[in-house]
């Protein structure tokens, strides 16, 4: 018998956001870093933060070593 849990990943972020519109909350700006990747992404507004949080394992550089 397989465990679900055994496929089962988590992957840990630290999302900094510098400015949002409090008329508009969809409107933010802020950077996202994997723990444990090297590289940092921009995010203009909410639907790119949910872009780069969703696809992040491809897109952020891995850190020397790992």
């Amino acid at each position: 018998m397989t465990n679900k849990m055994d496929s089962f990943s988590i992957d840990n972020y630290i999302v900094r956001i510098y400015r949002w519109d409090n008329d508009n909350p969809r409107r933010l700006v802020g950077v996202v870093e994997q723990v444990g990747l090297q590289g940092k992404l921009a995010f203009h507004n909410l639907d790119e933060l949910w872009t780069i949080l969703s696809s992040a394992r491809s897109k952020l550089p891995r850190k020397k070593g790992r």
